[in-house]
């Protein structure tokens, strides 16, 4: 564990880099050898728009790590935050304690957040709004989004007390689970609800891309699943009844272009509705 904390405190650029384009390209492989969804859908073409906000997504978070950095160096050598409370602990507890909670405040409550508050749900509707989700759909996120979670993910750091390697071990943690449990595969149904015990497996989480509610309100994890259980946000449906997108933004020619997806958080406000609509 104590390797694992010094590779991640210096984690070069190029790694987190190999990380994020490494996942999606194997989960994209997966895709075509056990696909959940045979859709046909130009793969490239639905591409284009989420390698867009992957994009702008890096280009927002790079400049501003820095931020992470001194706040966590502040923690530590000011014994602030709630890891740093707790009576002593074997390293890899520590370790394991901090990621989760980072997990809680950083993606479970700041996607919680997003579907509450209304102005925060029109940023974030351009992740909800594609119809043909898989794994590069995990970084399609408007500009704003990408700030609001920034700024979550800031305060979890300074709440919890984290040191820089256990965030580098979260970031990576959180792009690659995302891309799984977002990637369009097909595992048997036993091993994803095992699975789904201890983090979001891509079945849980495609429930929270069906287009109605309250299914569209549930399974916010992106880590843990233990957050969506303790709190009353899990819920289930069978893969064959979801249907993707969001109810009050069918236009799928406006939600597969980019100039569209960037205006999205400016339209008037709509109610979802609730059901199956089957």
């Amino acid at each position: 564990m104590e390797q694992l904390m010094n590779y991640f405190e210096t984690i070069p650029p190029l790694h987190r880099s190999l990380i994020l384009v490494g996942g999606i390209t194997f989960f994209w492989i997966l895709e075509g050898i056990v696909p959940l969804f045979n859709v046909k859908y130009r793969k490239w073409r639905h591409a284009l728009p989420n390698f867009f906000f992957t994009l702008s997504t890096i280009i927002i978070n790079f400049p501003l790590a820095f931020l992470l950095l001194k706040t966590s160096d502040w923690t530590i050598e000011n014994q602030f935050g709630v890891i740093n409370w707790l009576p002593a602990m074997p390293l890899w507890l520590y370790v394991v304690l901090g990621v989760m909670l980072l997990d809680l405040i950083g993606a479970y409550t700041a996607h919680l957040v997003e579907h509450k508050v209304k102005p925060l749900w029109m940023v974030h509707l351009v992740h909800h709004s594609d119809h043909n989700v898989d794994t590069t759909t995990a970084n399609r996120h408007h500009p704003l989004e990408s700030l609001i979670r920034y700024t979550f993910t800031l305060i979890g750091v300074f709440v919890v007390g984290a040191p820089i390697g256990v965030i580098m071990l979260y970031q990576s943690l959180s792009v690659i689970l995302s891309q799984f449990n977002h990637a369009n595969i097909r595992l048997p149904r036993k091993v994803d609800k095992a699975l789904s015990w201890i983090i979001i497996s891509p079945d849980m989480h495609k429930v929270h891309h069906h287009f109605v509610l309250p299914y569209t309100d549930s399974n916010y994890g992106n880590i843990f699943s233990i957050w969506d259980r303790l709190f009353g946000t899990f819920m289930e449906l069978e893969p064959d009844k979801i249907t993707y997108g969001v109810d009050t933004f069918p236009d799928e020619k406006v939600n597969s272009s980019i100039v569209g997806l960037l205006k999205q958080p400016f339209h008037k406000y709509r109610k979802p509705t609730t059901g199956n609509h089957d």
